[in-house]
């Protein structure tokens, strides 16, 4: 399934497009230069988000990279990026449903190479410039917020301003959270923050080895990679200015969630427009796959296997798979 499916283009179109502010024409003449489209404008945004690089590569001879850029930055503080994150989350809310009893934060580290407001050296990319991103996803994996900062900050500094995205949910809170997170919290003082804000933590202890398909930490792992797997602008993210890749970070939820949503509710709901197939996830989803062995089990399995295939081989059986040695 590509990052933005086609037919999730017109309708994300028509509700971004519900949001843009009418242009007032100032000019007492009207012979002005005509606008440029502003769906001209949204696909050019869109590629960017998907292909990532320069906004000249994706200029053409519709519509020039600075009346890109400037359109961009009037929808910015027109709050529209904003406004249609929210939207797509309040809808995926009351069709499926957000489980926030438990929820998960992790930091994910991509390159910046271009540095600007956020980026800081990388501790794992010999000390070139990068982009820490903590996320928060709902107990599905659902991308409900994340903090960009620079790659050398630590995590769990980090930690309070994730958690504060919870606000925007207001009175919908379940009374008991739990918060689920790895060993980089593992410390007083994330503790004494989870109980200020009245959350049940589970932290995994420091030197502790557990298989991540043990925890419920998985679904934040997969939703970062659906973040950098599908769009180029995160794995390598070339703005320098935080509004602006905040206004494309909320651009990839919104098309994250409404991927989830039309998937979710492909089995329960009818509606004119419905695939006549369940849309493929991006990534593959554990869960969607119970037959699948899972550690330990799956070393069971390999040992379970090995030891019949020497029976099998003993008593002069052909093993599946085996070479074959051809004398001439």
């Amino acid at each position: 399934m590509p990052a933005v499916p086609s037919s999730f283009i017109e309708p994300l179109w028509v509700q971004f497009k519900a949001l843009i502010p009418p242009i007032v024409d100032l000019h007492p003449l009207g012979c002005h230069r005509p606008r440029v489209s502003d769906r001209v404008v949204f696909d050019k945004l869109v590629a960017k988000l998907v292909f990532g690089g320069s906004y000249v590569k994706h200029a053409d001879a519709t519509v020039s990279a600075t009346t890109i850029r400037s359109r961009r930055d009037e929808w910015i503080a027109a709050g529209v990026f904003a406004a249609l994150e929210q939207i797509v989350l309040d809808t995926y809310d009351q069709i499926v449903g957000l489980d926030l009893a438990d929820v998960t934060v992790d930091g994910q580290i991509t390159k910046g190479p271009c540095g600007g407001q956020v980026a800081g050296k990388s501790p794992v990319d010999r000390g070139k410039l990068g982009i820490k991103w903590s996320r928060l996803t709902d107990a599905a994996g659902i991308p409900l917020g994340c903090v960009i900062a620079g790659a050398n900050r630590h995590d769990s500094p980090l930690l309070r301003p994730t958690l504060e995205k919870l606000a925007r949910f207001g009175f919908n809170l379940p009374d008991q959270m739990r918060l689920h997170l790895d060993a980089g919290y593992d410390s007083n003082v994330t503790r004494d923050l989870l109980d200020e804000l009245g959350f049940d933590g589970h932290i995994q202890p420091k030197g502790v080895v557990v298989p991540i398909d043990h925890t419920r930490r998985w679904v934040v792992e997969r939703t970062n990679s659906w973040n950098t797997r599908g769009f180029n602008i995160v794995l390598a993210c070339t703005e320098r200015r935080t509004i602006v890749i905040e206004a494309f970070l909320a651009l990839i939820t919104a098309i994250i969630v409404i991927r989830r949503l039309v998937r979710t509710a492909w089995t329960t709901h009818r509606w004119d427009t419905r695939p006549p197939r369940r849309p493929t996830p991006t990534t593959p989803d554990p869960h969607d796959a119970p037959d699948q062995p899972t550690y330990p089990r799956d070393l069971l399995e390999i040992a379970r296997i090995g030891v019949l295939g020497d029976r099998r081989a003993a008593a002069g059986h052909k093993t599946p798979g085996a070479k074959r040695s051809h004398r001439r």
